[in-house]
């Protein structure tokens, strides 16, 4: 499913690529977003049997997306941006993956960013961070961190994500809602070791640009999903211990207090908020953890990706079992 506006310069490219794959079963669904340019010409002239173009009424990309799930014959959705690549062998290793294990939602693959000169140290950090999420339960523990998928690189079974409501339009990015609410239906999710993706990085992109896209509207979306997660899973009267106790800390975690979250103690390394109260709740040391009792459920609020991994191997010292005794937030 390929929705696209304006995408002239590179989609050429992109449909080359889908072309190449060396699983030939498919049907392209190209959803013309109201392009100005080309982009929908470029289609046509392929004169490729198995692509399809489709040009809804409605406008945006989570209109195009929905028109795409719903004109769709086929089981399996692969996801594909206009501006991106496919590797050869992508849609043969998720089908086979979505074949071999029934109860298997989605699958993704790894990307690999390009162009090499505009990748910055804070993306090659958060693809390596998702490269590290392979099984399900990596997945689901990590699933309140970032978005876990660059979603161009998955590959799932439409029923599911259709009883899951497909994609929704509101102010936060509809990709990551998606896989919230799959996560929230308990649906399993994993990711293949191959690299299926060549995923183009560029100033323009929406991730980068657009309101929904940001990170207050990120720390909104994943607070709401948190607050019921930890509703339903942590057990009556378990105190619940925020790590981090600094200032964007604090900020981030009103939205969770906003739905009535509190914590009961807050965790950090600095000696000199160790013995503060924050709106009345002390201020520990980490080795408190080791021997509080009853053994508290963790939010580890750190969104430095190093030092969050110390965080995580400190806690697992400590005995605790991630997704039974923390969860890390980004």
């Amino acid at each position: 499913m390929l929705p696209f506006r304006d995408a002239g310069p590179w989609l050429d490219e992109c449909l080359d690529s889908i072309r190449a794959q060396t699983f030939h079963d498919f049907e392209l669904l190209a959803v013309d977003d109201h392009s100005r340019d080309r982009s929908a010409w470029r289609i046509r002239r392929r004169r490729d049997r198995r692509f399809r173009l489709l040009q809804p009424r409605g406008r945006g990309l989570v209109t195009a997306l929905n028109a795409g799930l719903a004109a769709a014959r086929a089981p399996f959705i692969a996801r594909m941006d206009a501006d991106d690549r496919m590797h050869p062998e992508r849609l043969e290793q998720q089908v086979q993956a979505l074949l071999h294990d029934p109860a298997l939602m989605l699958v993704a693959g790894r990307a690999r960013l390009f162009p090499e000169d505009r990748i910055t140290d804070g993306m090659r950090a958060y693809m390596d961070w998702q490269d590290g999420l392979q099984t399900p339960r990596q997945i689901r523990d990590g699933m309140f961190v970032e978005a876990p998928f660059a979603h161009p690189s998955v590959c799932f079974r439409r029923a599911l994500i259709q009883r899951v409501g497909a994609y929704r339009s509101g102010p936060f990015p509809e990709d990551y809602d998606l896989w919230l609410r799959a996560h929230a239906a308990g649906l399993r999710m994993a990711r293949l070791p191959e690299t299926v993706l060549d995923w183009r990085d560029s100033a323009g992109r929406v991730s980068r640009t657009a309101a929904h896209c940001s990170r207050e509207a990120f720390d909104r979306l994943r607070a709401r999903h948190l607050a019921r997660w930890l509703r339903r899973h942590l057990p009556h009267r378990r105190p619940l211990v925020i790590w981090g106790a600094g200032r964007r800390t604090r900020q981030r975690v009103r939205h969770l207090q906003a739905r009535g979250i509190e914590p009961t103690a807050w965790i950090d390394i600095d000696p000199c908020k160790i013995g503060n109260c924050i709106a009345g709740r002390l201020v520990h040391g980490p080795e408190w953890l080791s021997s509080a009792n009853p053994r508290p459920f963790v939010l580890v609020y750190v969104a430095v990706h190093g030092a969050r991994t110390l965080i995580e191997q400190a806690l697992e010292g400590y005995g605790y079992e991630p997704g039974r005794d923390f969860l890390s937030v980004g």
